[in-house]
Order: C-alpha cells, then structure tokens, then sequence
C-alpha cells in the first residue's frame, strides 16, 4: 500500500529543491510505456516551464499544496488566459485539453501537485515548445 501523505508530498518537495531544474517527479505508473500517466510533480519557485503543448493527450492538474498559475497561450506565444490555482482559496486544480499551448508559474514552494494524463509518455520535440 502506498499512501499519499506528507512524508511522501515532503521527500518529493527536498528532492526537488536539491534538483538543478526545481521539480521532481514521482511516478505511480509502472513505465513510460503505461496508458495512463499518474504523477506527483514537485515544484519549486524559479522552475522554467517552457511553454509547451501535448498532441496526443489532455493534462489534469490537482493541486495537493503550494499555489501555481496556470497559463494558456496562442501559437504565436501570447497569453490568452491565466488561473491562479491555490486550495486555500478553494481552487484545486485544472483541465488542460490536448493542443493546447501551456505552462505553470510556481507560487509557493513545497508546491506538489498529482498530475495525471495518458500514455505512453512522448517526450515534447520542437514542434512542442514555443
């Protein structure tokens, strides 16, 4: 049995902080090659989240703590909307459909957010990143 409690949220959040990109994950899958991706994603303030897009998969985005914003954009790049996800404040999460261009402005430190979209996991080529 693994329990998602605050000594797993606390070991993913110290190795994130040691990691010189400011996230690390934690995954619940088994492979890469699994249908379903199920993550923790642990974020430090200062991470660089490339706007990006996934073709072949919609993201689902719970906050378990911290805060974020979340950004949509066009293809040129342009910011299109903006959310600010906090549990505190009663916002736990977000939808993010397949195609669409994206990224996360981290909040809070200690952020962790489950994250979960479908596999296999394809890794983002140029034609994904703005």
């Amino acid at each position: 049995m693994q329990l998602i409690e605050s000594s797993l949220l606390n070991s993913v959040s110290d190795r994130a902080k040691e990691s010189p990109r400011l996230r690390m994950n934690h995954n619940f899958h088994y492979s890469p090659e699994a249908p379903v991706q199920r993550l923790l994603n642990a974020l430090e303030p200062g991470t660089v989240i490339p706007v990006h897009r996934h073709r072949h998969t919609d993201e689902t985005y719970i906050l378990l703590r911290g805060c974020i914003r979340a950004i949509f954009y066009d293809e040129e790049g342009t910011e299109l909307e903006s959310a600010v996800i906090n549990p505190a404040q009663g916002c736990f999460g977000i939808q993010i459909p397949a195609w669409q261009w994206h990224s996360l402005e981290v909040i809070s430190p200690g952020t962790v957010i489950f994250e979960v979209k479908e596999g296999p996991y394809v890794p983002l080529g140029p034609e994904d990143l703005l």
